[in-house]
């Protein structure tokens, strides 16, 4: 670096700008790209961590060269690609491309080799069961290290938007207001050919043109009444046009709830899945026993908010070893402006099924309503028609009360949510989310198309945050040691 020397001006000394080298001046640049990559880059902990894998085992296609044909791309080098694309928010195949041309680090991942974007979508898109395997062996990696403890686990929902945008979105609202739109679009040029034929004399209507355009009409509203039949046959009031997996999810369009469990000794992922359902209530049962196949361990301490209430399966992950931590979501009884009995004081009786209310009245079974999970208990009119307590505790001539088939799991449930579990569960798995949000994806929408694409697209975002966190705990020189002996 050189300075310019100081010029004197009424003499005042003025300091010139920095100055770089000339562009035509020799220089000695490192001679191997090795020299340009720190020993505690990242891109070291990559290469490692490809280096370890049998991918041939793991299921890559192209693992094995071929015998005959081109030569393809080793998988190893487009793996190191995508992975090192996730950690700096390039995702898209065309950047990843500009990145194998310009960026030094890239340069050393992958030998210098510059396949085409084509090349990196394609390995992308292709190996979506191979990307699936390879997070799961870092995990069990992790496990084995001791990164990963599995004595809590922490399991979260949040929204992804999907490829397709709100304009793809095929409501029945939407298609009921097109098919009137159109109905008064075509009644009036009816009009108008009626009004061509009682002319007389030379006419200013066009009458073959509006007849292409009635044609016009009616074929846009064959399209909307099969849109309307499609939606009636599927039982369901919205449908994406451009992606059928995605749903349309509130304040996100069309898009995909992405379900987590984290590890809380240090909040690295240990399963995901990409689900269609816009609420979490029927995902416990599956993530927590996911988890347990993932850590090879039969019982487990899983932590959730109220999202994931869901009686019968808490019942059904008890029964399996697996205890759950979560506040039940009860309605509240706000009969009376909420001043009668709540559903807490009557006291249940398993021998006799029965509840017996404050006035010590019994309840007996009404009605089982499958469809809402429930019991219905009732109480005898003439009990409830003399009682001194009637006034506070229901306005109609007797009371009923509802009781969950799984009351029992539930209230074991919610007694087990304490609310230090509660804040152990904001403090482990909602951090995850924000950084695969706004520092992995840098805008949370897939750029693959479906829920396996989306799937596939989340195994590398969840392997990336996996190693970043795995290089905060034991750093980088470290983890390279370790990975170079699994």
């Amino acid at each position: 670096m050189r300075r310019m020397p100081a010029t004197q001006v009424a003499g005042i000394f003025i300091m010139g700008f920095v100055r770089g080298d000339s562009r035509d001046q020799g220089a000695l640049f490192p001679v191997s790209l090795d020299e340009l990559v720190p020993e505690d880059h990242v891109c070291r902990v990559i290469d490692a961590f490809v280096g370890s894998l049998d991918l041939v085992q793991l299921g890559f296609s192209k693992a094995q060269p071929a015998a005959t044909g081109r030569p393809a791309y080793d998988p190893a080098h487009l793996l190191k690609l995508y992975l090192y694309g996730y950690l700096q928010q390039v995702r898209s195949s065309r950047r990843l491309e500009r990145e194998c041309q310009r960026n030094v680090e890239v340069m050393w991942l992958l030998d210098r080799l510059a396949p085409d974007h084509k090349t990196i979508a394609e390995f992308r898109r292709r190996e979506g069961a191979a990307l699936r395997a390879v997070a799961a062996a870092f995990v069990r990696f992790c496990r084995g290290q001791g990164l990963i403890r599995g004595e809590w686990l922490a399991l979260d929902g949040s929204k992804f938007e999907a490829v397709a945008s709100r304009k793809a979105v095929l409501s029945r609202e939407r298609l009921l207001r097109e098919q009137a739109a159109l109905d008064r679009r075509v009644a009036e040029y009816l009009e108008r050919l009626d009004a061509a034929d009682t002319e007389e004399g030379e006419t200013t209507i066009d009458a073959g043109a509006v007849r292409e355009a009635l044609e016009v009409l009616r074929g846009q509203q064959a399209q909307t009444a099969q849109g309307l039949g499609r939606l009636e046959a599927l039982g369901t009031s919205h449908w994406v046009e451009s992606e059928p997996e995605a749903r349309q999810m509130k304040g996100h369009g069309p898009a995909y709830n992405v379900q987590t469990v984290v590890d809380a000794e240090h909040a690295l992922i240990v399963t995901h899945e990409v689900t269609t359902e816009a609420t979490d209530n029927t995902s416990l049962q599956t993530m927590a026993e996911a988890a347990r196949d993932a850590l090879e361990q039969p019982t487990l301490n899983v932590v959730a908010d109220a999202g994931y209430s869901n009686g019968a399966q808490a019942e059904a992950l008890e029964a399996q070893g697996i205890v759950a931590h979560i506040p039940a979501n009860r309605a509240v009884n706000n009969q009376g402006e909420g001043t009668f009995f709540d559903r807490t004081s009557f006291a249940y009786d398993a021998a006799s099924d029965t509840l017996r209310c404050p006035a010590g009245q019994t309840l007996r079974r009404k009605q089982l309503q499958r469809g809402k999970h429930r019991v219905l208990y009732a109480a005898e009119i003439g009990d409830c028609g003399t009682c001194v307590l009637k006034a506070r505790c229901t306005a109609s001539p007797r009371r009923l009360v509802a009781r969950h088939l799984h009351e029992a799991a539930l209230q074991r449930m919610h007694a087990r949510a304490t609310p230090e579990l509660m804040r152990l569960r904001r403090c482990v798995v909602e951090h995850p989310f924000a950084s695969l949000k706004y520092r992995i994806f840098e805008k949370p929408r897939f750029l693959l198309r479906g829920r396996w694409g989306a799937g596939t697209e989340m195994s590398l975002a969840t392997l990336v945050w996996n190693l970043k966190r795995a290089v905060r705990v034991i750093g980088t020189t470290a983890l390279v040691e370790r990975l170079a002996y699994a």
